[in-house]
C-alpha cells in the first residue's frame, strides 16, 4: 500500500485531494499544512510519494521541495495554479526535482476537483513508481543556474547564427517525444548542443498550454539553441527547437513548398498532447526516413512508440532513453519492447549521439 503525504495549507483543499485517494483503497494517506510540517514528516512517516502545494506560510513548496531532495529525496508531485507566474515556479520545481506536476482546477474547488482526479491518481500512482536520478538532483540544478546568465549573454548571438545556418533548405529533422519527467531530460539534452546544429528539432513534451511558452523561454535562456513554442506556423530552421504548444498537436508539413512546423488542435483520438505519434507519423509523410531521428524520452504510457517503431523499420534511427536515467520508463520501455529502438543510451549521451549521427 504506497503512502502519500498530501502538503497543503488549505483544509478544503487537503481533504477533496484526500477523499480522491481514500476512494482509492490502497493509498495510506497523511497530511501536513506547510512546508515546515511536510519536511518533518517526509522524515519521520517516510512517505512513497508527496503532492506539494506552491505557495504555503512558514515554508514555501519551493523551499520545501529544495531541502527533501537534499535531506531525504522523495517521488513529488507538485500541484500549481495554471498561471504565467505559476507556471514559472512549476518549471522550476520540476528543475529541481519534482517528478511531475497537476494545475490546480479553476473556481470553486469542491466542485471542480473531479476535473483532475483521473490525471491526478495517475501521476501519483506513476509518481510513487519514479526514479529519481542523481543527475537530476538539486546539486545539478544549482549547477545549471550559475551557468544560465552566460547562456543567456550568449542567447542574442546564437538565435543570429541559428537565422544563418537555416538560410539553407532543410534536409533532415529530430523529433523528440517526452512526458513525465520531460522538462529536466529537456533541459539536459538541448544544452549540450551548438547553435549551428545541422537539423531543426521538434519537441512534443506533454503539458497544459499554459505552460509550453514559459518552458520554450527557460530551456532557450539555458541553450546556444534558439528555442521557441510553436503557436502558429513556423518555417523550419537549422539550429531551432520547436516545442508545441500545450493542449495542442504539433505537426511537421510544407507551406511554399518549405517544410513547417504547423500547430493543429489536439486530437480526440490521441489522449496526450502534444501528441508524439502524430507529430513522428507528420514527419514520415514529409521527410525521408533516413533523415529522421527520434528521441523518446522519460514519460510514462506508450504516446510514439507504434510510430517511432515505424520510422526504424523504414529506415529512420532512433533513441530510447535507458531505464537507469528516465523518470518513469514507461514511453521510452515501449518502444524498446516493440523493438523500434536503434540505440537506447543513458539521458547524458543523446545530444552527442545526435551529432555524431548527422556528422
Amino acid at each position: 500500500m504506497p503512502k502519500l503525504l498530501i502538503v497543503d495549507d488549505s483544509a478544503l483543499m487537503r481533504k477533496c485531494l484526500g477523499d480522491i485517494f481514500k476512494a482509492e483503497g490502497d493509498f495510506e494517506v497523511s497530511f501536513a499544512r506547510n512546508g515546515a510540517e511536510a519536511l518533518s514528516m517526509a522524515r519521520s512517516v517516510a512517505p512513497d510519494v508527496i503532492t506539494l502545494d506552491v505557495n504555503m506560510p512558514e515554508m514555501d513548496g519551493i523551499t520545501c521541495l529544495s531541502r527533501i531532495m537534499v535531506e531525504c529525496p522523495k517521488p513529488v508531485v507538485m500541484v500549481s495554479s495554471i498561471t504565467s507566474q505559476g507556471a514559472e515556479v512549476t518549471l522550476q520545481a520540476l528543475s529541481l526535482g519534482a517528478v511531475d506536476f497537476i494545475p490546480k482546477p479553476d473556481g470553486t474547488v469542491s466542485l471542480h476537483i473531479e476535473k483532475i482526479r483521473v490525471a491526478l491518481v495517475a501521476k501519483v500512482r506513476s509518481a510513487a513508481k519514479a526514479r529519481l536520478s542523481k543527475s537530476r538532483g538539486l546539486l545539478e540544478r544549482v549547477r545549471h543556474r550559475t551557468q544560465a546568465v552566460d547562456c543567456q549573454k550568449r542567447s542574442a548571438g546564437s538565435m543570429r547564427n541559428a537565422a544563418m545556418t537555416g538560410a539553407g533548405p532543410v534536409n533532415g529533422v529530430v523529433v523528440i517525444g517526452v512526458s513525465t519527467g520531460g522538462p529536466g531530460a529537456i533541459e539536459t539534452v538541448l544544452p549540450r548542443l551548438p547553435s549551428n546544429f545541422p537539423w531543426p528539432i521538434l519537441i512534443a513534451q506533454h503539458m497544459p498550454e499554459s505552460f509550453t511558452g514559459v518552458f520554450a523561454r527557460r530551456i532557450n535562456g539555458l541553450s546556444e539553441l534558439e528555442v521557441v513554442e510553436v503557436a502558429q506556423p513556423m518555417r523550419l530552421r537549422a539550429g531551432v527547437a520547436y516545442i508545441g504548444r500545450g493542449d495542442a498537436d504539433i505537426l511537421v508539413g510544407v507551406r511554399a513548398g518549405v517544410l513547417t512546423a504547423i500547430p493543429v488542435p489536439a486530437s480526440p483520438q490521441h489522449a496526450w498532447h502534444p501528441s508524439v505519434e502524430r507529430l513522428v507519423t507528420s514527419a514520415l509523410e514529409h521527410v525521408t526516413p533516413e533523415n529522421i531521428l527520434g528521441v523518446m524520452l522519460t514519460g510514462m504510457g506508450d504516446d510514439g512508440a507504434a510510430a517511432m517503431a515505424e520510422l526504424r523499420s523504414c529506415g529512420g534511427r532512433t533513441i530510447a532513453e535507458s531505464e537507469d536515467t528516465a523518470v518513469v520508463w514507461g514511453m521510452p520501455g515501449e518502444l524498446v519492447k516493440r523493438g523500434g529502438a536503434t540505440l537506447v543510451l543513458p539521458i547524458e549521451r543523446v545530444a552527442d549521439q545526435l551529432r555524431r549521427w548527422i556528422n
